[in-house]
């Protein structure tokens, strides 16, 4: 099992910056991607960002030029840059951790709420 614990979420004005950190804990070891999903009110669960123990990264189009996903695997965290933030992004955040079978994980969320 993998614990995810998300911090950093918040109320901001558009093209404020947040900045999300998830901790992982527990069986660690076999953890490849790393990421974060968001899910507004009466939506689906969207892909934000993931990176992969490699390095590699994957963004939504709707993020790039203004999100930049970052893991520092010493820590086992993951940490989501979130610049000139819009109304839209306006969600609940959710850490992920995917072990290398593909068995994923998921943190609590945390709120991310950004006002005109």
């Amino acid at each position: 099992q993998v614990q995810l614990v998300e911090s950093g979420g918040g109320l901001v004005q558009a093209g404020g910056s947040l900045r999300l950190s998830c901790a992982a804990s527990g069986s660690i070891f076999s953890i490849n991607a790393m990421g974060w999903y968001r899910q507004a009110p009466g939506k689906q669960r969207e892909l934000v960002a993931t990176v992969t123990k490699g390095g590699t990264k994957n963004y939504a189009d709707s993020v790039k030029g203004r999100f930049t996903i970052s893991r520092d695997n010493a820590k086992n965290t993951v940490y989501l840059q979130m610049n000139n933030l819009k109304p839209e992004d306006t969600a609940g955040y959710y850490c992920s951790a995917a072990w290398v079978n593909g068995r994923n994980f998921w943190g609590q969320g945390t709120q991310v709420t950004v006002s005109s």
